[in-house]
């Protein structure tokens, strides 16, 4: 992917290029010339100091001063950058571990920071790991279009591969799909991401690679060899071929129905889709793979029927409800321990983005105290418009201060207890709430005197659709048998009677397969062991990062060959609508589609690679095909092309509290779902258009001389171009121009032209003169960067 980057500047490709793996001879001083082998990626478990610090290093061939003195030749480290740091540290392979020194380089010039270079390399076999740098050099002027496009920043990065991994190079495919970008850019500053996969058996091995960024200039970002020589691979026979795996995936496949709601969702309703997430078969039986399921050991698996039939009450009626109310509903609902006494409560009020409606809560928090000291703190909030209790949380500081009833809760008496919580506290909802019961086996090694929690969450069904965007759950003390906390978030939404008419199973696994491509990889399945119980990652980098680390953490290491399911590259997240069949974007909700949009009536046009750009944004439209290039542009799709093109091409959102959108808008003739709306406030916020009259007239045409001072707002030269004086303005038409200075600037910089040495300030703009103009003010704004003066 793409990224855009500041006021950075790396190692350029003639300082990168001059790296090479070196011979023999380098290693002086009667050291042991490191033998060849692979390198993992860097872990977070480095240790080192500045370079003042002693590094113990008789446990590696390569001493301090001779790592630097290697990283000083292979990345050519400038004479004016010293050492920050140094540091020698480990990481975990497959099968032992592996050193390596991480160095620090640094400029400063008169005590301010110019740049840094960090460097990783092998403490044994002298293999540069990893290198990354960054430069202050706000001077630095991106071209536009991109001097150097991702095919040629592969061709550097292959070379560069050849000098510094030359071991390795023979060994990696190029990934194509890893960081592509399906729009292209609309700025010069940014940066491709590369990556070369290992290969084994001719099948790739992503988990192992070789990644590089290279920015559009031409300067190596960074390098990073993430290799392990010690993983074994399983002995593979036979093994399903594509069109076998795509077949056994069909069988394994089960899009979940699901209500969501987009993030910026115009109408407040919920929006039915079909869910299917990526998952992989073994490669040689095609059974669904379940490595991935270690999860659901701890996420639990939900019941397949309610917690009860019907419903056990109607919903709350809408009342107001004062503080005194609200205090009642939480001690009424969760019996509060002698002492508590009531500290803060606030009223808070808000609206709700994704539903368009007003939120009103009481947020409350208590303190127990004993003898005048506080022991325990306990916090709630309750819907201010029914009186329902919305989350509740209690906490003593010492566990030993709550009353402890002796026994311990087995896992289905606290099951029971919080299904009986939801009951009181939800009872309008039973029908539509499934518990999520957790694997026993995780509460097999807790001790009979062990104080611990239990945490049942439960899934919320609406005609059988998951609902997304609510929240329940209950966590239950094993020795006190208390509810410690509450979550009831339901979000206010009323829905349809009945299920509307859906797609079938075989239309929503058709577009699905068709959004996923089926991959043949080697992957590594890395399991974390404690106390003989498995561990999520996530809780293993936290016990990493935090230096915890217990020395009976059991790492597992397996290589599986599968076929997983890859998801496309695109430029915007989508659901698949369950009821049209449509692909939708998540943030809108607005039908798209998963290939850019094409037009077939621009072959050979001569602003075709121009509105192609514009396409690809959405900036026109394209219908049945066409995008009609000698149309006259509206003032709409203007505006859209101008906004996208000062924001780099991302999109432009409304949020429901923006003081905007609640009001209406600011023009009288552009509502809040007008496909414009964003953009047109967008301009008017960055003072490229005024309201005027009220009236935008978004379907109105666009004159020349209009276009020609909406280019000059943009480049920001709009008050300098009123002193007419300044600019020639020698054009055949000059007495028709009222803004001379603004079509001077546009015509000097090449952005709009002459025809027969008249400007035309009349003559309506077509889409692909439009879509022309917004390539060269692309290219313009780029050369037109300023750099600070040095004094």
């Amino acid at each position: 992917m793409n990224q855009k980057w500041g006021k950075r500047l790396s190692l350029s490709v003639a300082l990168a290029m001059s790296l090479s793996v070196l011979p023999t001879s380098a290693f002086a001083d009667n050291e042991t010339a490191p033998s060849s082998s692979s390198s993992p990626a860097l872990s977070d478990t480095a240790a080192g100091g500045d370079n003042s610090t002693v590094i113990d290093d008789k446990s590696v061939k390569l001493t301090k001063s001779k790592a630097e003195q290697l990283v000083r030749q292979y990345v050519n480290i400038p004479k004016d950058y010293t050492v920050q740091s140094t540091g020698l540290s480990s990481v975990s392979l497959a099968e032992g571990k592996r050193q390596y020194w991480n160095i620090e380089f640094v400029k400063r010039v008169n005590g301010k920071h110019m740049g840094s270079i960090n460097a990783s390399i092998d403490a044994n076999s002298g293999q540069l790991i990893e290198f990354n740098s960054y430069v202050n050099n706000p001077s630095v002027k991106p071209t536009y279009p991109l001097k150097v496009d991702r095919d040629a920043a592969k061709k550097l990065a292959d070379d560069f591969i050849k000098q510094i991994a030359a071991d390795y190079s023979s060994e990696v495919r190029f990934n194509e799909q890893y960081g592509k970008e399906v729009l292209p850019p609309l700025t010069g500053q940014v940066r491709h991401m590369l990556r070369y996969d290992r290969i084994v058996n001719g099948i790739a091995f992503a988990d192992n690679n070789i990644s590089i960024e290279v920015d559009s200039e031409g300067h190596v970002q960074r390098f990073s060899l993430n290799w392990d020589s010690t993983v074994k691979f399983p002995k593979i026979g036979n093994y399903l071929n594509e069109q076998e795996a795509r077949q056994k995936i069909e069988q394994a496949a089960s899009p979940i129905l699901k209500y969501v709601l987009p993030y910026d969702n115009n109408d407040g309703k919920p929006i039915l889709i079909e869910d299917l997430q990526a998952f992989a078969i073994d490669a040689v039986t095609g059974k669904k793979n379940t490595s991935a399921d270690r999860y659901t050991f701890y996420q639990g698996t939900p019941s397949t029927s309610p917690i009860t039939d019907k419903p056990l009450a109607s919903a709350p009626l809408k009342k107001e409800i004062s503080e005194k109310d609200a205090v009642a509903a939480v001690e009424k609902a969760f019996k509060l321990p002698d002492g508590a006494e009531l500290q803060h409560s606030s009223y808070y009020e808000h609206q709700n983005d994704r539903v368009k409606q007003t939120v009103k809560q009481w947020h409350l928090n208590w303190a127990v105290k004993e003898k005048d000291k506080e022991v325990g703190s306990f916090s709630a909030s309750v819907d201010a418009s029914t009186g329902t209790v919305v989350n509740y949380y209690g906490y003593y500081y010492n566990s030993s201060t709550s009353a402890n009833t002796g026994t311990q809760l087995t896992l289905d008496e606290a099951v029971a207890k919080a299904e009986q919580t939801v009951k009181e506290q939800l009872p309008w909802l039973t029908h539509q709430l499934y518990v999520v019961k957790p694997d026993p086996k995780q509460f097999e090694k807790q001790k009979p005197e062990d104080n611990f929690t239990y945490y049942i969450n439960f899934v919320r069904k609406v005609h059988g659709a998951i609902v997304e965007y609510d929240n329940v759950g209950v966590a239950i003390e094993s020795k006190t048998g208390k509810v410690t906390s509450f979550d009831g978030s339901i979000t206010p939404i009323e829905y349809a009677a009945k299920t509307p008419d859906l797609i079938s199973g075989k239309q929503s696994l058709e577009r699905w397969l068709d959004y996923y491509n089926i991959q043949l990889i080697y992957r590594l399945v890395q399991q974390y062991w404690l106390n003989g119980l498995p561990m999520p990652i996530e809780k293993y980098k936290v016990m990493l990062a935090s230096g915890v680390i217990q020395d009976d953490v059991e790492v597992k290491n397996e290589v599986e060959l599968v076929y997983q399911l890859v998801p496309r590259t695109l430029n915007e997240s989508v659901w698949l609508n369950a009821v049209t069949g449509e692909w939708i974007t998540r943030d809108k909700g607005e039908v798209t589609q998963l290939d850019l949009p094409k037009a077939t009536d621009i072959a050979g046009h001569w602003a075709e690679p121009q509105l192609e750009l514009m396409i690809s944004y959405k900036a026109l439209d394209v219908k049945e095909g066409l995008v009609q290039p000698n149309k006259e542009v509206t003032r709409g799709e203007l505006i859209k092309m101008l906004v996208l093109a000062r924001n780099r091409g991302e999109g432009v959102y409304m949020t429901a509290q923006s003081s905007k959108l609640l009001s209406g808008g600011s023009f009288n003739d552009v509502a809040a779902d007008s496909a414009y709306f964003a953009y047109v406030e967008s301009a008017l916020e960055q003072n490229l258009i005024d309201v005027g009259d009220g009236s935008f007239n978004p379907e109105g045409t666009v004159s020349r001389e209009d276009m020609a001072e909406l280019i000059v707002r943009a480049l920001g030269y709009n008050t300098l171009a009123q002193r007419e004086n300044i600019f020639k303005a020698e054009f055949k038409d000059a007495d028709k121009i009222d803004k001379k200075g603004q079509v001077a600037i546009v015509v000097g910089l090449n952005i709009m032209s002459l025809s027969n040495e008249s400007f035309r300030p009349d003559k309506k703009v077509t889409r692909a003169e439009a879509a022309a103009a917004f390539f060269r003010y692309l290219q313009q704004r780029a050369e037109l960067q300023e750099a600070p003066i040095r004094m």
